[in-house]
């Protein structure tokens, strides 16, 4: 496809047929084939981000060349950085199947591995320095697991004994849960990055001012090398594990995790739906759809649209009219309901089977959805009210 397609189609073409490929992939044992084993299934995600990823990368290419031999104008950086070597099969087959971070991640473009494949020299750059900076968190990372997931199993929720506690344990058991749960992501992304570090995969000048997944966003001469030149691995950067705890809202939360898909996400499909009211729920749909065909996968991500918007609401309505000193309590009060909204989600992302996400919902009254439709409503209501009493105020002013 990539190869053959014409590159008006290519991304679309390319779309579909690896998005088909790992439907099929995962459902084989329907057909009572073997069912493939998870880790076959975690190189299945990554390839996908890939060939997907590098048909986008083909195409605004393509499309940038033209633009710069149409446009006698100036090119901004994000035009020239987009022109990429069409990859040959050979290469495309070498990026795809690239043993750095073929199981965990991050995601990286075909630009970036490219870059990396052809530079004359890694032995200026700081790789050990920067991989052991990375790693400083993980034995603390991995103390929180350990202990967590022993006192709080997360097996506990599925057996009948866990629905026999009272209301308020099983509220409170989500919390330690998606603890165990987002502990045992920051450890391994927290290594894979290491891992693509130490292999100088994503090193840039800091000049550049690379983004995670993205790589460069100004259009320097990258065969600059030497000890005056300061790197940096912003483009393999996937988490940011204080970021991801302690921002307020859920979109500053969510772009702290899994920040290379995060990005892939938003440049692959967010952008380029045409119709803006739909943008999130179809992104959410796709990052269910890619990470597996669980129904908890999509009553988790098809949640968040909702819970983005309650979000907004309230934001409207309230902290826009605050003082600073009433921002930064209304802040702290939206961190914690955003955490609470985080340990609600984790359930449906953890316990797959509808079912079974339902039934411990229900049994705590369903109460993220609940507070969830409360804050829209309170949030649409306050501000139609205020904007309301202002309509009448200028009605008033200007008959006086």
């Amino acid at each position: 496809i990539l190869k053959l397609t014409s590159v008006r189609y290519i991304h679309i073409f390319t779309f579909i047929f690896c998005f088909g490929y790992i439907t099929v992939f995962r459902t084989v044992y329907l057909l009572g084939l073997p069912k493939p084993p998870s880790f076959a299934n975690a190189i299945q995600l990554l390839l996908t981000l890939k060939l997907v990823g590098l048909a986008f990368e083909i195409r605004d290419s393509v499309l940038a060349k033209k633009q710069i031999s149409d446009n006698d104008q100036t090119i901004d950086d994000r035009t020239k950085l987009s022109i990429i070597k069409i990859p040959t099969v050979w290469e495309i087959f070498c990026y795809s199947y690239c043993f750095i971070g073929i199981m965990t991640g991050p995601h990286f473009t075909y630009s970036t591995y490219s870059h990396t494949m052809n530079r004359q020299s890694s032995s200026h750059i700081p790789t050990v320095r920067s991989a052991v900076s990375r790693l400083y968190s993980v034995p603390f990372l991995a103390a929180v697991f350990l202990s967590t997931q022993y006192l709080y199993p997360t097996e506990y929720v599925r057996s009948e004994e866990f629905y026999d506690q009272d209301f308020w344990y099983r509220l409170f058991y989500m919390v330690p849960t998606f603890i165990v749960f987002r502990t045992r992501m920051y450890i391994a992304w927290t290594l894979s990055e290491s891992v693509c570090i130490m292999a100088g995969l994503g090193a840039y000048p800091k000049t550049v001012k690379s983004r995670p997944g993205l790589g460069p966003t100004v259009a320097v001469d990258l065969s600059a090398t030497g000890g005056e030149v300061e790197y940096d691995f912003e483009t393999i950067h996937n988490i940011d594990v204080w970021g991801a705890d302690t921002l307020p809202t859920m979109r500053e939360g969510m772009r702290c995790w899994n920040m290379t898909v995060q990005w892939w996400l938003a440049n692959y499909i967010y952008k380029r739906v045409p119709v803006k009211a739909y943008r999130t729920s179809i992104t959410m749909l796709v990052s269910a759809y890619w990470h597996g065909i669980h129904p908890g996968y999509y009553l988790t991500f098809m949640t968040v649209p909702l819970m983005v918007w309650a979000e907004d609401a309230m934001q409207a309505a309230f902290r826009t009219k605050l003082t600073p000193k009433s921002q930064y309590i209304y802040d702290w009060l939206a961190w914690f309901f955003r955490m609470r909204a985080f340990d609600y989600l984790s359930m449906g992302f953890l316990l797959l089977q509808a079912d079974i996400t339902l039934k411990y919902w229900g049994s705590i009254m369903f109460i993220g959805h609940v507070c969830t439709f409360l804050f829209i409503v309170i949030g649409t209501l306050a501000t139609k009210v205020r904007g309301g009493a202002k309509m009448d105020r200028g009605t008033i002013n200007k008959n006086s």
